[in-house]
């Protein structure tokens, strides 16, 4: 009999827990929808060394309230990027020196230029 109050008492807590982290009031947004990986053409340029891949990857990480972008082929990672909402579910980078990333669940887009190089992305999942 323990083992049924057991069982019992772990399915209703598992239920409760599924039925709170399905609610319908979740936005898409609050959940980081584009964290994750983007396939496509990427490019790195630093003056002296330019490295292209049609058939690049490039995975978005957060990283508490920033995103890491983190590519393939040896082209150095872009960090500490900060996104504001653009219309629904399109996002834009800001800040100094990372501009030029546009994000969406399925795409990927991206013109960066800084003092550590340039970098491009188009990049779909």
């Amino acid at each position: 009999m323990k083992n049924k109050m057991k069982f019992l008492g772990t399915l209703v807590i598992s239920f409760l827990v599924l039925a709170v982290g399905c609610s319908k009031d979740d936005d898409p947004a609050d959940n980081d929808f584009f964290v994750g990986t983007y396939n496509g053409t990427i490019t790195y340029s630093n003056g002296g060394e330019t490295i292209t891949d049609d058939d690049g990857r490039v995975t978005v990480v957060k990283v508490d309230d920033s995103y890491s972008f983190d590519f393939g082929s040896n082209i150095p990672n872009i960090t500490g990027v900060r996104f504001q909402q653009q219309g629904d579910n399109t996002y834009v980078s800001i800040g100094d020196g990372l501009t030029g990333i546009t994000v969406t669940e399925s795409s990927l887009n991206m013109l960066v230029s800084n003092d550590n190089g340039t970098w491009t992305a188009d990049c779909s999942r």
